[in-house]
């Protein structure tokens, strides 16, 4: 093999090897880049998470009731609390505060919370951000003028909730409350099938977050049991407010709420 033709071939090889180098670096790029991607996605579709319950080592419970539609049993269920001398918490939607403005104002004075839970009731989660605060601003102005208190719980309408949901409750700063025990009151499966739903719920423990309506069919008839119930079982009933962490805190995948 002559000089020119070795020449020749080591050029072939150190091309070659440019070649080889290039597609690794090309490689290693394009697969930072997607490690990148990846963990921006990532960190962009975490699931923000409402209060479902929190972490405490008393034994106390918050009742809620969401009021939407009808006051007929507003004040039995009021009458009831008083004589127990028990502190809810009532989320109440736009229209129920325009039509019952003398039932906010009773609920108030009893010293109950006043909980935000939509203007119009609709499915939050397909609504754009400035939707949401809207929904949600409305409420709070609302109840504002009527009892010149700032509302800072808000409960998602049918428990239905995505990020942008979240987030625009924290900017308002609310915080987004839901339960990890349902009542099914709504169902109108009975007295009975009420007071058991609660009193031996397996979700039921020290921090949990209890959902009944206002407006359901047997709840203010199993409302007396349903606080008996749960006093018989070393269970002090406070409202919401009074529950979860308002400072620092942090959640698990679960909703449950850690102070921090």
């Amino acid at each position: 093999m002559d000089i020119d033709e070795e020449r020749e071939k080591i050029g072939k090889f150190i091309k070659a090897g440019l070649v080889v180098m290039s597609i690794i670096l090309l490689l290693g790029i394009i697969g930072g880049s997607v490690k990148r991607v990846v963990t921006v996605s990532k960190m962009q579709d975490e699931r923000k998470l409402p209060i479902y319950c929190v972490d405490c080592s008393e034994k106390k419970v918050a009742l809620s009731f969401d009021a939407a539609w009808g006051n007929e049993d507003t004040q039995a269920i009021l009458d009831i609390l008083a004589k127990y001398n028990v502190h809810v918490t009532f989320f109440m939607t736009g229209g129920w505060v325009k039509t019952y403005p003398d039932d906010v104002k009773a609920i108030a004075a009893a010293g109950h919370d006043l909980g935000n839970h939509s203007e119009n009731h609709k499915q939050m989660s397909q609504l754009s951000k400035e939707e949401c605060k809207e929904e949600i601003q409305k409420v709070h102005d609302k109840v504002k003028a009527l009892t010149g208190i700032d509302m800072t719980l808000f409960r998602p309408p049918y428990g239905d909730y995505n990020n942008t949901l979240v987030e625009s409750v924290n900017e308002l700063g609310y915080h987004c409350v839901q339960w990890d025990v349902d009542s099914l009151d709504w169902k109108d499966y009975g007295v009975e099938s009420i007071i058991d739903t609660v009193v031996n719920n397996p979700h039921l423990g020290n921090g949990s977050i209890i959902l009944c309506h206002n407006g359901a069919k047997f709840t203010k008839d199993a409302l007396e049991a349903m606080i008996t119930g749960l006093q018989d079982k070393g269970y002090t009933i406070v409202p919401v407010s009074e529950l979860i962490y308002t400072g620092e805190y942090h959640m698990d995948h679960e909703g449950r709420q850690f102070k921090n």
